[in-house]
């Protein structure tokens, strides 16, 4: 009996201790480029779509230099990791593998600018661009996608 009270102890210890955590549940490294943009998308001036539509930039698994960049199918059905340098807030992708089709998305001159933008109810937000590639567009067009963040409030949604 003792035996087991001890094993038992023992097996105690090693599970608490083992369970140390040094993440914290909801962080990222990538918090400047983790975000709900409202954008609008051009070719040579002229506006694709007719209104704003939602486009997300989050982290990858290893959170530390590269995001997903995906238009949750709202522009040309693309999903891709793209390059993130955290110090400047600059992404791109000179041939990203689209996760939703088979093709590759080139991402060029990408940019988040901190409180740059503001939204529809006037609210100070950040903002971003980047030019998009895309090899199935027979165009073969540089498709301007600019914006701003998701504030969460309603009168700012689209």
């Amino acid at each position: 009996m003792k035996k087991i009270i001890g094993l038992s102890f023992i097996a105690a210890v090693v599970c608490l201790t083992s369970c140390k955590k040094d993440y914290v549940p909801g962080t990222t490294n990538l918090k400047n480029a983790s975000n709900n943009w409202w954008v609008t998308v051009s070719v040579d001036g002229v506006d694709q779509i007719g209104t704003s539509v939602l486009l997300d930039t989050y982290n990858t698994a290893a959170d530390k230099d590269s995001i997903w960049v995906d238009d949750l199918q709202n522009i040309w059905a693309f999903k891709c990791k793209a390059a993130f340098n955290n110090s400047d807030l600059t992404f791109q992708t000179k041939g990203s593998q689209n996760e939703y089709y088979g093709l590759k998305v080139k991402l060029e001159n990408g940019k988040i600018l901190p409180k740059a933008g503001h939204s529809k109810s006037g609210v100070v937000t950040d903002s971003i661009y980047m030019e998009a590639h895309f090899p199935d567009d027979p165009s073969n067009s540089t498709w301007v996608i600019a914006g701003v963040a998701r504030t969460g409030l309603v009168e700012d949604d689209y």
